[in-house]
């Protein structure tokens, strides 16, 4: 029989531990937060602008909550509040557009208040020029008018980027302030109504004027349509292709053959054109005729809109709905609670400044790491 080899049992098994969830937890949260900031920035920066406005509210004797259930109830519960925020919301929704689709390509349309301007005063013009003229002819020839001249004004700072290398924010700042002084002068001058004290335009033939459906603005349903337009464009076609590899990493785009002068010129004439009907349709659809001031600060507003939503064209509805419940409400706000409307402005520009943070912290990280590495805001660096 073989001989029996005994064996020497050895150490028992020491059973395996789970490490802790903790460490390992927090990565994975903070790799999740970061798949989905376009979502989480907004959301927390609106959480600590009005944390930061319910403090400010307080702070006058009022309770933050009634005072923005008086807000919100008096721009959304009744349809006269209603009609007045999406009335509001419409150039918004354009003009967050017209930010958007610059951003794509990496440039920072901070024009869009002149282009929208254009946009309003063109559409005026056309409106009183073509008085009598059927609804089917004056109308769109009038909508037209506005797309036309924001188009143009903003082609030219694409053509001097495109031609000269000037930044973008630094030629659109100018023409505003160019914008806003020809027409003022225009609307002052040849463009006056008669017998009329504050310069204003002629009111546009009622053919060329936009209704609504009830409480929702035409206006408004046209914005909508083009913000999912522009959304497919993006996403489904070569254009917008261009556009994101343009503004995504313009040494590729050239690689690839890709015309960069054309892109910008084209990306900044079509941002243009979207403030440009923004405007129009604030002349058609809500004032009847120009006059100084009554589009002032829709453009700006668009920048807050556009960063919201993160350059998303279909974000820009929500975006701009909530800029214009906080600008409907803002009178109310002041008449039932006492509350100084202005707290409406700090709302939103702590909102900007919030959202823009990761921007701004790109930014610094990238010029510190490593040499070399240049960051700008134009063309995707």
């Amino acid at each position: 029989m073989p001989a029996r080899t005994e064996q020497t049992p050895g150490p028992p098994a020491v059973p395996q531990e789970r490490a802790p969830d903790g460490p390992g937890s927090g990565s994975r949260v903070r790799a999740r937060l970061a798949r989905h900031q376009g979502l989480v920035v907004p959301i927390v920066a609106l959480v600590l602008a009005f944390a930061l406005g319910a403090l400010l509210i307080r702070l006058q004797g009022v309770n933050p909550w009634y005072a923005y259930r008086t807000l919100f109830g008096s721009a959304l519960l009744t349809p006269d509040g209603l009609l007045r925020t999406l009335q509001k919301a419409t150039p918004l929704v354009l003009a967050g557009l017209a930010v958007a689709v610059a951003l794509r390509v990496g440039l920072f349309n901070i024009g869009a208040q002149g282009q929208l301007l254009w946009g309003a005063i063109g559409a005026a013009y056309v409106g009183v020029a073509l008085a009598g003229s059927p609804a089917v002819i004056i109308l769109p020839a009038a909508l037209l008018a506005g797309v036309v001249c924001g188009s143009l004004w903003a082609a030219i700072a694409g053509l001097l980027k495109a031609t000269r290398g000037v930044h973008e924010v630094i030629s659109t700042i100018m023409l505003n302030s160019i914008a806003a002084g020809i027409i003022d002068y225009l609307v002052s001058g040849p463009l006056k109504a008669p017998r009329q004290v504050i310069p204003k335009s002629a009111p546009v033939d009622p053919a060329a004027r936009l209704g609504d459906v009830g409480v929702v603005p035409v206006g408004f349903l046209l914005a909508v349509a083009l913000a999912a337009a522009v959304a497919w464009m993006l996403a489904r076609t070569t254009t917008g292709f261009r556009f994101d590899v343009v503004g995504t990493n313009r040494f590729a785009a050239r690689y690839a053959g890709i015309g960069i002068p054309g892109v910008v010129v084209g990306a900044m004439a079509l941002s243009g054109a979207l403030a440009g009907l923004g405007g129009a349709i604030e002349t058609l659809g809500v004032v009847g005729h120009y006059e100084s001031g009554s589009s002032a600060g829709l453009g700006f507003d668009g920048i807050t809109i556009a960063l919201l939503a993160r350059a998303n064209p279909l974000a820009t509805i929500p975006a701009a709905l909530l800029v214009g419940v906080l600008r409907t409400g803002a009178s109310s706000l002041q008449f039932n609670t006492g509350i100084q409307p202005e707290v409406v402005d700090v709302l939103l520009a702590v909102t900007l400044l919030l959202v823009s943070l990761p921007m701004i912290a790109r930014l610094v990280v990238g010029r510190r790491a490593g040499r070399g590495l240049t960051v700008t805001s134009g063309w995707g660096n």
